[in-house]
């Protein structure tokens, strides 16, 4: 985005900050988040340019009730960051933009009535979902005492859906358990990467794996043509590596050439879509405020996939793994379900032990920003590199999700655990396990945390009863120096584990970020891209160590 392409607009009307958003026709009611976006980078639009690092520009906002246009956002009802209050903004030149994010009615069959931005085929992305209102940007002069008038003439247009391929194929249903607890109907969805030799051997049938991460467009990290000549390179700020698009589409290929080449194993491979209204996917459990997923997937969506593409549909040929929120949703699957699944590789997972929440202890400590001294308080830090180096505070990324979305609904990381994790409050809305402003603990939901998502505490709890059911199964990866601090609840896990005979493994990777998920011989940025060729082969071994007697071990072996 060059700025040239902008109208240059200066108004001072003896007013604090004040913006005056409205839409055509007006005086219609919306319910939603409504979003004004300040940045000084004229390289993108506002709207892609909020993040949870120093390098975000501003946003404000403020909640919609059955709010009619024109809507007013001002220092007396919106929320900012990296700046929470709009008198605090430096006078100057900025390219502003305002975004609607809509949300839905929903009426609960646990009696609530809440509104939530349904997600709508794109992942709970607020600034690019179908359906949102935008304006264009546009550069303005800010000054102490300004108002600005902005309109929301532009929509956000549909996304299209992926099309089936030989080798991936692409399912939808609507769920019965979803749509009940939801009141409207709830889908599930799934893509599915299929064998090589699937149509010419009718008779195999064939083991499953669940592939477990964020919300997938398509089956990703796939491709049957080789790179593309002319892509341009891109920079990975994150891995410090030029044409790192070259990379992804490079390694695709090559997992293309090994899944099909002589000797990989044939196996089913699928990565489920189950976004819902408060984020891009459900972690995959029964939750209190959002629904029963896990049942939904195991009784649901699973057994159809597996009568529609031959899959075995037993416990010991099902297998699980992913990174991040799909490492905890593998280890939750294998644990929650413990004879559906003959093994769970966990990479980088999300908080595994509730005493090390990333830097927080939600049993023992008050505050979750903020460590208490005699005499001054230490801010807790909330994301690093590997080197140690903070580039976010806990409670600058809880200010993000806030200015995002009250209650739980900014569809990022903290409100997505609170959602799945906490009981349902007074309001219909999660019960929050601090308070998003000041950060202070709320012991009462911290207890229903570790009785019922606590993974470390179940486990013990209930190691009587689990212990021949998730013996060999369970698999643990973690960089030393995980951006979000993952591995300091790895090693609560691991210190348990190792008082039992759990047959399985726990490891570490040296000075390895975010996304490492085993392998020492690989950086992160490469590891990432091969779950499928690292996993699958040591499915296999598991499968041929511990199949029981009578079960079919050949014909998917071609």
């Amino acid at each position: 985005m060059k700025s040239a392409a902008f109208a240059f607009v200066c108004v001072s009307l003896g007013a604090a900050p004040r913006f005056e958003v409205s839409l055509k026709p007006a005086g219609t009611a919306f319910d939603g988040r409504l979003l004004v976006l300040l940045s000084t980078d004229p390289a993108q639009e506002p709207r892609f340019q909020i993040n949870d690092g120093p390098s975000s520009q501003l946003v404000f906002g403020t909640d919609l009730d059955n709010t009619k246009a024109p809507f007013v956002v001002d220092a007396r009802n919106a929320f900012g960051y990296p700046i929470r209050s709009l008198n605090d903004l430096k006078p100057g030149k900025y390219f502003v933009q305002a975004l609607l994010h809509k949300y839905e009615t929903f009426r609960r069959a646990d009696g609530h009535t809440v509104k939530l931005p349904m997600d709508r085929g794109e992942g709970q992305q607020w600034n690019r979902a179908p359906g949102n209102l935008y304006s264009k940007p546009r550069e303005i002069e800010l000054k102490a005492e300004s108002r600005i008038r902005i309109e929301l003439d532009q929509v956000i247009p549909p996304i299209d859906q992926p099309k089936d391929t030989k080798y991936i194929k692409h399912i939808e249903i609507q769920s019965e358990l979803l749509t009940r607890f939801w009141g409207r109907p709830m889908h599930l969805g799934a893509h599915v990467l299929l064998p090589e030799g699937f149509d010419q051997h009718p008779e195999a049938r064939y083991p499953l794996v669940i592939f477990h991460g964020h919300f997938p467009a398509d089956f990703e990290g796939f491709r049957p043509e080789p790179p593309d000549p002319n892509l341009k390179p891109d920079y990975a700020e994150r891995f410090k590596l030029a044409g790192y698009n070259r990379i992804q589409q490079q390694e695709a290929h090559d997992f293309y050439k090994k899944w099909t080449g002589p000797g990989f194993p044939r196996m089913i491979v699928i990565e489920i879509q189950h976004a819902n209204p408060f984020y891009d996917d459900s972690y995959a459990v029964n939750s209190a405020n959002i629904g029963p997923y896990g049942d939904a997937i195991m009784k649901e969506l699973l057994p159809l996939i597996e009568k529609r593409f031959r899959g075995i549909g037993q416990g010991w040929a099902r297998f699980t793994y992913g990174g991040s929120t799909g490492g905890w949703e593998a280890l939750a699957a294998q644990i929650f379900y413990p004879d559906e699944f003959n093994g769970a590789f966990g990479a980088c997972p999300d908080p595994v032990d509730f005493r090390a929440y990333t830097v927080v202890d939600i049993y023992k400590d008050r505050n979750a920003y903020f460590t208490d001294g005699a005499h001054y308080r230490v801010p807790r830090p909330g994301k690093r590199d590997y080197l140690g180096h903070i580039s976010a505070t806990m409670q600058q990324l809880n200010d993000y999700e806030h200015a995002l979305g009250t209650k739980s609904r900014s569809g990022q990381q903290w409100d997505i655990w609170e959602a799945v994790y906490s009981p349902v409050g007074a309001d219909g809305y999660p019960k929050p396990i601090f308070d998003k402003l000041s950060g202070d603990i709320d012991s009462s939901v911290a207890a229903y945390w570790r009785d019922h998502y606590d993974l470390r505490h179940i486990l013990e709890r209930d190691w009587d009863k689990l212990k021949d059911k998730v013996r060999g199964k369970l698999h643990i990866y973690c960089g030393d120096m995980d951006n979000f601090y993952l591995n300091n609840a790895v090693y609560l896990m691991e210190d348990f584990l190792k008082k039992t005979d759990y047959g399985g493994e726990v490891k570490y990777g040296d000075r390895a970020e975010h996304c490492w998920n085993g392998d020492p011989n690989q950086p992160n940025a490469i590891s990432r891209l091969r779950y499928n060729t690292m996993y699958v082969p040591r499915i296999l071994e598991r499968i041929e160590k511990s199949a029981p007697a009578g079960a079919d071990l050949k014909s998917w072996r071609y």
